[in-house]
Order: C-alpha cells, then sequence, then structure tokens
C-alpha cells in the first residue's frame, strides 16, 4: 500500500499558496503522493483553483512524491491541449505524473457554460479523448477522425519521460467505468463521503476490484486506489482496504474535515499506522 493526500480544492484548500504547504510537508512526512480534484468551483459558488497551475508548482517545489488529479473531466477539455499540459508537467516532476479522468459528476460545471451535460455525450468524449491522448503520448504521428474530435498528422513534442505513456487512471463507480478502468492502469474511487460517511467497504471494494481485474486483459500493474480519512496511529481500516485489493490510499483533505492549519497537521503526522 503506498500512501498520498488528496486535497479537495475549495475555499481556503482551493489556495494554490495552502496547496503548496501540503505538499511540502507530505513529502517531508512520509506521504508518496498527492492528488487534486479538478473542478471549475466556482461554477457552483465556491472558490478554487486551476489544479495543473496549482501541480506544477507542487512538482517545482518537491522531489519525490507523485502528482495528479483525481479526476479531471475529459469531456471539458480539448485532448490535444491537456496532452501538453500533461507532458510539461511531467517533465518538470521528473517522471512523477499520474493523470486521473473520468465523465465529471458535476452538471453545473457543463450547463453554467452552454455545453451538453448528457452522460452518454460525455462517455463517448471521454473514451475518444483518451485514445487521443494515449496516441499522442506514444510518440507517433496520429491521424483521427472521430465523432467529436480531429487529429491530422501531428506528433506530440515534447513527450513525457514516461514511457509509453504516463499512467492513466481512471474514476468512477459504475459497470461503464470498471469496465473502462480495465482497459488503463488504474481505479480510483472515493470512499467516504462529505460527513466521512464510509460508502465504500473494504468488501465492496474487493468486488469491484474482482470485476474489473474480469474485463482485464492486461498482464501489467493495476493500481486501485480509494480515498477516506484516519488518524496517524489507526492503520487498520488502511489495511482492510489493502487486503481488498487496493493499492493506495489517498487520505482526503477539506474544509468540512477542518481548517488548512488542522489538515496541516494531519500531514505532518505521517500516513496511518
Amino acid at each position: 500500500m503506498k500512501y498520498a493526500i488528496e486535497i479537495v480544492p475549495f475555499g481556503e484548500m482551493g489556495d494554490p499558496r495552502n496547496i503548496l504547504r501540503l505538499a511540502q510537508a507530505a513529502e517531508g512526512s512520509g506521504w508518496e503522493g498527492l492528488f487534486l480534484w479538478d473542478h471549475l468551483a466556482y461554477a457552483f459558488g465556491w472558490p478554487g483553483v486551476d489544479p495543473w497551475i496549482a501541480l506544477a508548482a507542487v512538482a517545482a517545489t518537491t522531489q519525490k512524491i507523485r502528482l495528479g488529479t483525481d479526476v479531471t473531466p475529459l469531456p471539458r477539455r480539448r485532448p490535444q491541449v491537456l496532452a501538453l499540459s500533461l507532458a510539461s508537467l511531467d517533465l518538470l516532476s521528473q517522471g512523477r505524473v499520474i493523470f486521473g479522468a473520468g465523465l465529471g459528476g458535476t452538471f453545473e460545471e457543463f450547463e453554467a457554460f452552454g455545453e451538453p451535460s448528457s452522460l452518454k455525450l460525455r462517455a463517448e468524449k471521454l473514451d475518444e479523448g483518451l485514445d487521443i491522448l494515449n496516441s499522442l503520448m506514444s510518440g507517433e504521428i496520429v491521424n483521427h477522425s472521430g465523432k467529436h474530435f480531429s487529429v491530422k498528422n501531428v506528433s506530440l513534442s515534447p513527450r513525457p519521460i514516461q514511457q509509453p505513456r504516463i499512467p492513466i487512471w481512471i474514476g468512477g463507480e459504475s459497470q461503464a467505468a470498471l469496465r473502462r478502468a480495465s482497459r488503463w492502469d488504474g481505479w480510483v474511487i472515493p470512499g467516504i463521503d462529505q460527513d466521512r460517511n464510509v460508502v465504500i467497504s473494504p468488501s465492496l471494494l474487493s468486488q469491484r476490484v474482482e470485476t474489473i481485474h474480469m474485463h482485464r486483459q492486461s498482464p501489467q500493474h493495476f493500481d486501485v486506489a480509494i480515498s477516506g480519512c484516519s488518524e496517524p496511529a489507526e492503520g487498520s481500516l488502511a489495511g482492510e482496504y489493502s487486503s481488498a485489493g487496493a493499492t493506495w490510499w489517498l487520505e482526503s483533505l477539506f474544509g468540512l474535515r477542518g481548517s488548512v492549519d488542522d489538515m496541516l497537521k494531519r500531514v505532518e503526522a505521517g500516513p496511518p499506522g
């Protein structure tokens, strides 16, 4: 089991200066990664942050921790722009990026800007966008003519340090999301709600992981990341998730849990157990 912090960047937790404080404390306290939610939070009334700006600052001020989003709503991103952002961040961080992708669960982030919020349409754009990202990061000359995107005779430069590409984790709990995850490198899922109630038990996680592996055809390593809340000396729940198939524990830090200073103390205390 690896241990990371997950920042829900709303309100003061979305201030990039606070994200840097938490990131530097995480690296100095034994955590192995930092993940940010990717939301247009101001669309539903909360101050937020651009995750790529924040992650670039973290990459430049840390040396070891893995960096990523959990998750980026790819249907509201242009895959050709995102490919360059990911490659640039991977170079800046010396190969530490993990890309989490999903449909996007907040309708306001689409509808407030006149974009369609249909789940079917978003699923189509997600799958097509992932295929384009995969092709671009591989370095090949890409020609793609799809339902939603077109690419004509281009190759990505610079390429990411990680080859054949940056690891891709898929978010979501639907059967379609589990099948999608099986085609990539990992699955990431929230284990709690905003009141810190457990919504994905270790036994339920085990069932979902089994479903993914039923669909999975690649023999390569597959990551399973689950977020939750713990106290420094209480590692039993993380251990139960590890036995159920999780490979990453994401310690969720958010405003309803406490202030930035409270979260900083939790980070400085180190991973559970």
